[in-house]
């Protein structure tokens, strides 16, 4: 089995190595080890996905079967403008990952990086169309997944999440979470739950340190000292409590967000530097990217009806028409579709418990 990891918002990169024993002598693998731990991370990712039988299985999510939203012409336009970004942005990662060139891959990662991130946000803006939610903005899309990935909107292997207060945080659907992870590929289900655990973790601590540093930078907003009315430099349990409801639900959409950096930032040369498996990364971020997309898709044909949405890829250009767009609809799409019956007054979702 193939797969891999991607990255991360690189200005964290150096903060992702946490309590690794690093293994003597090799002064080049230390370096590499951030790099490898992050790759680690998206490879557990992957092997999660792949290894699931519930990849697909969207006919046992009430919320699927329920989906039937009135679609005016406008929102399918808006829709096709969405998804054709998407599927865009994902043929221009595809075609360098086809070029196989390890040196070459090493470098791409200035460009494939936000190219993954961008597919899938693409990919989420038309989906949450079907839901009657619009716009770019960021914060408000990334609060939402988190929404409907809690209520169980997805199929198992993206339903987890990490919640609670700094400190304390708790990591949901992925029983084997609390599990060390190594500093090796997963091999087997307990270290990819591993290491998606650390993952959320790390992403959920650096999005909640991320916060005190804007509120705290603002006198205005900044929590202050009771006793002295100074803003404060250190923070207790009950100061981060305050804070907790910004930081919203941790997902799979945070995980990808890390995506999403600047391509001159100078971590990112660390990161190109570093000994790791660069074409075992982009095969796992294809498998991710193909996978998400994939299941968006899968939402979007159930809200548009089948007949419509083939009508709207028959439309594209040949490159996508014929591509990856109707391999998915063809292998994915159709055979989700078809398992599709009415649904069941009592009926519920399978495995997606807090």
């Amino acid at each position: 089995m193939q797969e891999s990891v991607e990255n991360k918002q690189m200005s964290l990169f150096s903060q992702e190595v946490e309590k690794h024993d690093q293994e003597p002598g090799d002064d080049s693998w230390k370096k590499s080890i951030p790099a490898q731990v992050f790759l680690n991370h998206f490879f557990g990712i992957t092997y999660h996905i792949l290894q699931s039988e519930e990849a697909y299985g969207l006919h046992r999510i009430i919320y699927f079967l329920n989906h039937h939203p009135e679609l005016s012409k406008k929102d399918t336009d808006q829709i096709k403008k969405h998804l054709i970004n998407c599927w865009s942005t994902e043929y221009a990662l595809r075609s360098t990952a086809k070029l196989g060139d390890e040196q070459y891959l090493r470098n791409a990662l200035h460009w494939t990086f936000p190219q993954a991130y961008y597919s899938i946000f693409a990919g989420v803006q038309a989906f949450l169309q079907t839901l009657g939610v619009t716009g770019s903005n960021e914060e408000l899309i990334r609060r939402e997944i988190g929404r409907l990935v809690v209520k169980g909107y997805y199929p198992q292997p993206v339903a987890f999440y990490a919640a609670g207060h700094y400190g304390d945080f708790k990591v949901h659907r992925l029983p084997l979470a609390a599990y060390k992870p190594s500093l090796n590929l997963a091999g087997k289900e307990l270290e990819a739950q591993a290491q998606i655990g650390q993952f959320l973790r790390t992403t959920r601590r650096l999005r909640a340190q991320s916060i005190r540093q804007q509120i705290q930078n603002n006198p205005t907003t900044a929590l202050r000292s009771k006793r002295t009315g100074e803003i404060l430099q250190k923070f207790n349990d009950s100061h981060w409590h305050q804070l907790t409801w910004r930081v919203g639900y941790t997902t799979f959409f945070d995980l990808l967000g890390r995506l999403r950096i600047s391509a001159n930032h100078r971590e990112i040369e660390r990161f190109v530097e570093a000994e790791i498996d660069f074409k075992l990364f982009h095969q796992s971020l294809l498998e991710i990217v193909n996978y998400l997309n994939g299941i968006h898709e899968c939402y979007i044909a159930q809200a548009m009806g089948l007949e419509a949405y083939q009508q709207m890829i028959a439309e594209l250009p040949a490159h996508l028409a014929n591509g990856f767009v109707r391999k998915r609809l063809e292998e994915k799409i159709i055979p989700v579709l078809n398992q599709v019956q009415p649904p069941a007054t009592e009926e519920r979702q399978l495995g997606l418990s807090a």
